[in-house]
């Protein structure tokens, strides 16, 4: 047996991945990485008494490439005297109607797949071909992302499937690189198909694999795989252990909140926000740790606060009715004025021929008129308006601000926002100005825009 099959064994038996006599449904691409895990499972298998399925799932992403993998793992199954499921699914249409990227499409549609098979063949292990090299992808795409140190230890040797609890995906590879996979291949002739799309750049994870990592290796650590994968064993305990203290904590809810380490009081907030299918953004999790009894918004219509002694409420708040009149308005014409919801607008063109930055005044604005375009349309305050004042980094809701400002809540459906015909927010009335549309240096012309409500 070769030093390969002896390690696939090992991680079996020593991390309890797959009992024997134990039926085990194989997912298999058709690349490198899943036809060596089919072909060292079918191996071992005899002493284990394993019953094997294979399935694969056909994303239709690259045409006759697509069919051609399928065809493969129907050959190679039949060959291994094996059971083979195959299911299609167009995976853009999919990623374009749920407002995903084509690999979280791919990735939903793929896992459901393996949970439907195994629950109808009643296997409850799905065994599937991660390996070290993709760990350290992940590490560095987790890293970039911001995540914590839950999400920085990477992929479990076993681990519930997302698309069913009672299934258990598990992973013989993860401590096998990529190279020893391609020289067992080698050596075992074992038939595999390249993805070309794994080389397209437009992938960030292909980013990180083609470029970021060869980088390092080159320049930085040539022992990266074996440095990171040790990285994120301590990284994975240590996330761990501070996911039981705060599991204890909340079984006890002792009074002591404000006294916990900094980490326990994030993933007690982080548990409690979970169960509430509240996303646990960093943002979100300081300014509940930062300051007790204060609502925060998090969504339209609800909020969460933070007791003292630690305990996170949901508080849905009465909807707010929504003002649905609008305007569109050119301003080219000649008129160069409107009125709208008890406001009377007037602007006036400006070439800007020297920057200089205006003074500001009461009820006056300026805009790079060029950005705004000639069509807005004026309206009021919506459900998911998102505007970025000057000075802010990134936009934030339109709620949040109103909060922030102290605008009364009553008054707040009255105000009047203008938007661009693409629908980008220029001005929300009783806000400072837009970041995006602010005069600059290369500014050709300028928006003068005034407001004034009527009867005062």
């Amino acid at each position: 047996m070769t030093n390969l099959l002896q390690r696939v064994e090992q991680n079996i038996q020593n991390r309890r991945l797959i009992k024997r006599r134990r039926p085990i449904l194989i997912g298999v691409s058709g690349g490198l990485d899943s036809m060596t895990l089919l072909y060292s499972l079918q191996r071992i298998s005899a002493r284990y008494k394993w019953k094997m399925v294979v399935a694969h799932f056909n994303h239709q992403l690259r045409g006759r490439s697509s069919d051609a993998d399928e065809k493969l793992i129907r050959k190679i199954a039949t060959a291994m005297k094996l059971p083979v499921v195959v299911e299609r699914a167009n995976v853009k249409e999919f990623a374009r109607k749920s407002k995903l990227s084509i690999e979280m499409a791919a990735r939903k549609l793929r896992h459901g797949f393996f949970a439907r098979v195994a629950k109808k063949r009643k296997i409850p292990v799905v065994a599937l071909a991660h390996h070290a090299d993709d760990q350290v992808e992940l590490f560095f795409l987790r890293l970039l992302r911001g995540a914590g140190g839950e999400g920085l230890a990477g992929m479990k040797w076993r681990s519930p499937s997302p698309a069913g609890k009672k299934i258990m995906l598990v992973r013989p590879l993860l401590d096998v690189t990529k190279s020893e996979l391609h020289r067992f291949a080698r050596e075992n002739r074992i038939h595999f198909r390249e993805d070309a799309t794994n080389v397209s750049l437009d992938v960030p994870r292909n980013r990180v694999r083609n470029e970021l990592l060869p980088l390092l290796r080159k320049n930085y650590q040539p022992g990266l795989t074996k440095t990171i994968l040790r990285l994120m064993e301590i990284v994975g305990a240590e996330a761990g252990m501070v996911g039981k203290l705060a599991e204890q904590w909340l079984k006890q809810r002792q009074p002591d909140f404000e006294n916990l380490p900094a980490a326990i009081q994030r993933r007690v907030l982080q548990s409690q926000l979970a169960g509430l299918n509240v996303p646990a953004d960093f943002e979100l999790v300081e300014q509940l740790r930062g300051s007790a009894n204060r609502f925060v918004s998090v969504g339209s219509g609800l909020s969460v606060s933070r007791e003292t002694a630690g305990a996170v409420k949901l508080r849905v708040q009465q909807a707010t009715l929504f003002n649905a009149d609008e305007l569109t308005v050119n301003l080219a014409n000649t008129k160069r004025s409107a009125k709208f919801a008890g406001t009377c607008l007037d602007w006036q063109f400006d070439p800007a021929k020297k920057f200089v930055r205006p003074q500001r005044k009461t009820s006056h604005e300026f805009f790079d008129a060029d950005k705004v375009g000639n069509e807005i349309i004026l309206r009021h305050w919506r459900a998911g308006d998102r505007f970025q004042p000057i000075g802010l980094k990134s936009a934030a809701k339109v709620q949040d601000l109103f909060t922030n400002a102290k605008i009364p809540r009553g008054r707040r459906s009255g105000l009047i926002v203008a938007a661009t015909k693409r629908g980008g927010i220029f001005w929300v009335e009783g806000l400072r100005m837009s970041e995006n549309f602010r005069l600059t240096s290369r500014t050709k012309r300028r928006l003068i825009w005034r407001w004034q409500r009527i009867g005062k």
